[in-house]
């Protein structure tokens, strides 16, 4: 167990005839990032407490950090930060009160305290902020708070449950910046997105989808092992007749609307972009047709096409 930080086999939870999490397995090495990715209500939320020993799974098992899940959960929590959907912050508590509470609950003793805090709100970049009631700081900064509380013991893993929910793409990327020095620094993170090009950033990732774990590798690997072919990009005018003609045209395995422009995805062999332009008939005579980087949501579209849950 010392290389791996989690080993999930077969967890299952149910809630009465609601199966939320179905059949899952997977691991995490120390050290990683791992992305989970999928969208709300697929199980992400109900897979990390079963670790973190919130939930009891209904079936299957787990180890983190070498300690099992059900037996001891007690041992766990003291190794791991956990950053959940609500940050659970007290608003009337300034920035350094809230992670002076959280460091009394976990025993730090008050001579180490002041050290520590001072490290995290460094690392975190809150150092001004460090007399702000937390109501009065900005969503951003709320984020990097719940963070510093998740960070304030000296975990050696992290749970981050959709932490970048409801900020703007700037605070996501600097977000992100710190999920990297953490890992750098020998963290293990395991995080929750729904965002397609946050994923991207991810060691490994799983993507989860009506309560399965669909496929988990890194980002290129899933891309490589998941699309049937290339990934092509169509600049045209008229999308909605394109997009239709392209739906029935022999080799084509999917394709959508991105923007101003249509994304196909078609079969190894199956088209260049000249025959691509002949599908398209009169609507492809002006058309510009690339051959594009596949992306995530490709993934997940291929993934997740033919899913249908089996417990609705």
């Amino acid at each position: 167990m010392s290389e791996l930080a989690v080993r999930a086999e077969h967890l299952t939870k149910k809630f009465g005839d609601f199966t939320a999490v179905n059949d899952v397995s997977f691991e995490v090495k120390t050290g990683e990032v791992v992305g989970y990715l999928g969208p709300n209500g697929s199980g992400k939320t109900t897979t990390m407490r079963m670790l973190l020993g919130l939930l009891t799974p209904t079936a299957g098992s787990a180890h983190v950090l070498g300690y099992d899940i059900h037996r001891q959960a007690a041992q766990i929590r003291p190794l791991v930060g956990y950053m959940s959907q609500k940050f659970a912050l007290y608003d009337e508590l300034t920035v350094f009160e809230n992670l002076d509470f959280y460091a009394g609950i976990y025993d730090m003793p008050r001579g180490r305290r002041r050290v520590r805090i001072d490290e995290v709100l460094e690392l975190v970049g809150l150092q001004e902020h460090r007399r702000e009631r937390a109501e009065d700081i900005s969503t951003g900064w709320r984020q990097r708070l719940a963070l510093a509380i998740a960070l304030v013991h000296g975990p050696r893993l992290l749970f981050l449950d959709e932490p970048t929910s409801g900020v703007d793409p700037s605070a996501r990327r600097v977000f992100w910046d710190l999920i990297d020095r953490l890992a750098a620094g020998g963290t293990t993170v395991f995080v929750s997105t729904h965002y397609m090009d946050e994923a991207e950033y991810c060691g490994r990732l799983g993507i989860m989808n009506l309560g399965r774990l669909l496929a988990m590798d890194t980002p290129q690997a899933l891309k490589r092992s998941t699309l049937p072919g290339p990934a092509w990009d169509l600049v045209l005018d008229k999308l909605i007749p394109a997009l239709q003609a392209l739906e029935k045209a022999p080799g084509v395995t999917q394709v959508g609307l991105r923007g101003d422009h249509l994304h196909a995805i078609t079969q190894a062999g199956a088209h260049d972009a000249e025959s691509l332009r002949r599908a398209l008939g009169p609507l492809g005579e002006n058309a510009l047709i690339e051959e594009a980087e596949p992306t995530l949501e490709d993934v997940f579209t291929a993934l997740t096409r033919p899913a249908e849950r089996s417990d609705v």
